[in-house]
């Protein structure tokens, strides 16, 4: 899993305290606001389309490998471990590579340009799978990665796109619709499979179409978002940020539904300035040379960006907390659950009938839907490190509980049929804790412990390790079962275990921390205060101060100690 996550506002407290009195305060900032910007919330559900395929694919997989129309195809890669592992994995090897040019690609040729150009591709790959039944088994392979290329890369500029079209007060819900599209496409898929292993029999007598549908349904989301984005606009940060700003506000008033010259316009667009200005001056002053926006800089500047995150120990710090959290995140074995599911089910667990297995499968996936919404509402309450912890815990708890009962009933499955669904049930109970910690959690803390000017490239750098995990995952998971049985789950327990004391002793509690306090955990020598100054800079430049009655920007010389806040923090 890789859900998106919104980054903290860089904008001036009185600025945004003068939008959400704009707006009707708090209040206003929740259904009232949501009811006023339906326009931008169709925009969203559509473009979200994206993570709907990115979802469908991380799951429709399972359900194939075991159909037997499709193991009949296979031929003599049933059975062999390493081959379905490159056959499920490959998919997530394209999407760590789509995710290594979908930054640049979004800034070189728009938001919508490359969310079109990359559901084209997506397309490709889904076509050279459907003919695999004529060109053969590499069919399916280049096939999945083509696909992996494009999810991969929608799973980064989808929520980039519909972050920069939507309100600061609505944004993290906005955002939050793609997370539910992933886990929605995965659990139909789980569903799809299901349905489709009835067509032409569930035996010897079963259709090649029944492997074949699932695979060619996904043209009809697909295409729709081809041809519909050609119709959404592009973000007006994106046209701010190339010199277009009078389409820029044009488009930021039609999404907003009101005037261009209303306020709340005219105060988001100097927000919108504010940023592009902060960003183009901070590439400025760290990358000179790479400051022109052509297209040769844009790529280059990525790749130099990320690599400077190593060069310091702060920030090195930031790194091991970014990718380590990432590692122990699919190192739960999340997707191995979601990969391989019914073969867990059948050859681990001993569930009987193939239909049967497909059932307990798309449980999993409703129980991942559902098992998400509670830390939507909860999170900022109980915190980071306690949700990353306990849930942890009780994923280990859930690995180690089946792996007792895998040992003691491997040999006898067929009389023991409610062992194996004890086990199914604490495989939906992982399910569970993952949905509501894990999932969402990790890429939280990767959002949250970067200053502004490196935070897209340390989460870059966090969906790169999130990527290349889930491929290791995904090619060794077969082989393991196959290979170590219910040592499998016993792994997977011993490492979530250290990934909740990693999360403990390690990672900062990033709940309600500044940007300067961060620094300090981190041991940062003012990146933040210098960030903020700058911003701040920024801010009077563009008008933001003024735009707020009676508001300012706070001198760094009036603000109180960080480290006697952050003090204050952790002793409460």
């Amino acid at each position: 899993m890789a859900p998106k996550v919104n980054a903290p506002s860089q904008f001036s407290d009185a600025a945004l305290q003068h939008r959400l009195e704009l707006v009707g305060g708090a209040k206003g900032a929740g259904m009232s606001a949501l009811m006023k910007s339906l326009r931008v919330f169709a925009v969203a559900c559509f473009a979200c389309l994206g993570g709907l395929l990115y979802g469908y694919n991380q799951g429709v997989f399972s359900g194939i490998l075991v159909m037997p129309a499709f193991e009949r195809y296979m031929g003599d890669w049933v059975g062999n471990g390493t081959k379905i592992g490159w056959l499920t994995s490959i998919l997530e090897l394209g999407a760590w590579t789509g995710t290594m040019y979908s930054g640049f690609l979004a800034e070189i040729i728009s938001r919508k340009y490359a969310i079109i150009v990359n559901t084209a591709i997506f397309i490709l790959g889904v076509v050279i799978q459907c003919t695999a039944v004529s060109a053969g088994h590499s069919a399916i392979l280049g096939g999945r990665f083509i696909v992996g290329l494009g999810v991969g890369s929608l799973s980064m500029i989808v929520p980039m796109y519909v972050a920069e079209c939507s309100p600061p007060e609505l944004r993290g819900f906005m955002i939050a619709i793609q997370q539910f599209a992933i886990e929605f496409g995965i659990m139909i898929s789980f569903w799809i499979d299901y349905g489709c292993n009835y067509i032409g029999g569930t035996g010897e007598t079963q259709s090649k179409t029944a492997w074949l549908l699932p695979l060619a349904l996904q043209f009809i989301p697909a295409v729709i978002l081809l041809v519909g984005m050609s119709f959404m606009p592009f973000t007006p940060r994106w046209l701010a940020h190339h010199g277009r700003e009078a389409e820029a506000k044009k488009t930021l008033a039609m999404l907003r539904s009101l005037p261009e010259d209303h306020e709340l316009v005219e105060l988001e667009f100097m927000e919108i300035k504010a940023q592009s200005l902060f960003e183009k001056r901070t590439t400025q002053e760290k990358f000179p040379h790479l400051a022109d926006q052509s297209w040769s800089s844009t790529i280059k500047l990525q790749f130099v960006a990320i690599g400077s995150l190593f060069r310091t120990k702060p920030m090195f710090r930031r790194v091991v907390v970014a990718t380590v959290t990432m590692f122990f995140q699919q190192w739960t074995g999340i997707n191995a659950i979601l990969y391989y599911a019914p073969i867990i089910f059948k050859n681990g667990l001993g569930l009987s009938g193939n239909t049967t297995n497909l059932l307990a499968t798309g449980v999993v996936g409703i129980v991942m839907l559902l098992a998400t919404i509670p830390s939507m509402i909860y999170i900022d309450r109980i915190g980071r490190r306690p949700a990353l912890a306990l849930g942890a815990l009780g994923m280990a708890f859930s690995h180690f509980t089946v792996a007792i009962i895998y040992a003691k009933n491997e040999n006898q499955w067929p009389t023991h049929q409610a062992a194996g669904w004890a086990a199914i049930v604490m495989v939906w109970l992982f399910v569970v804790h993952f949905g509501w910690s894990w999932g969402p959690c990790a890429w939280i803390v990767v959002a949250e412990v970067w200053p502004l000017s490196a935070r897209p490239y340390g989460i870059a750098l966090g969906a790169s390790s999130n990527w290349m995990n889930n491929f290791i995952v995904g090619q060794v998971t077969v082989d393991m079962i196959d290979g170590i049985r219910y040592g499998t789950f016993i792994l997977f327990g011993c490492l979530i275990t250290l990934g909740a004391a990693f999360v403990w002793f390690i990672v900062p509690e990033t709940k309600q921390l500044t940007l300067e306090e961060m620094d300090i955990v981190f041991g940062s020598s003012g990146v933040a205060a210098a960030d903020q100054e700058r911003m701040d800079q920024i801010n009077r430049e563009v008008g933001l101060v003024s735009a707020a009655p009676g508001g300012r920007v706070t001198p760094s010389s009036e603000k109180p100690e960080a480290e006697t806040v952050l003090a204050e923090k952790q002793g409460a």
